[in-house]
């Protein structure tokens, strides 16, 4: 499965390291991260690893392959 996570503001690169398996893209005063999910407990995982960095989720969502 592949996802997109958006976040508000834009990530430092030392920031963006924390999510080393998604790719990222920052726009219009967010940061998109995409990539692969390989189950729920990984994107379980992205989203706490959000929330302990205290980022702020805007939306989520699962792409076409």
């Amino acid at each position: 499965m592949r996802y997109e996570i958006r976040v508000e503001g834009h990530l430092s690169e030392t920031m963006a390291r924390a999510f080393p398996e998604l790719g990222h893209v920052v726009m219009s005063g967010q940061t998109v991260l995409f990539g692969r999910v390989v189950d729920e407990a990984h994107l379980y995982g992205l989203l706490a690893r959000c929330q302990s960095l205290g980022l702020c989720v805007l939306e989520m969502r699962q792409l076409p392959e």
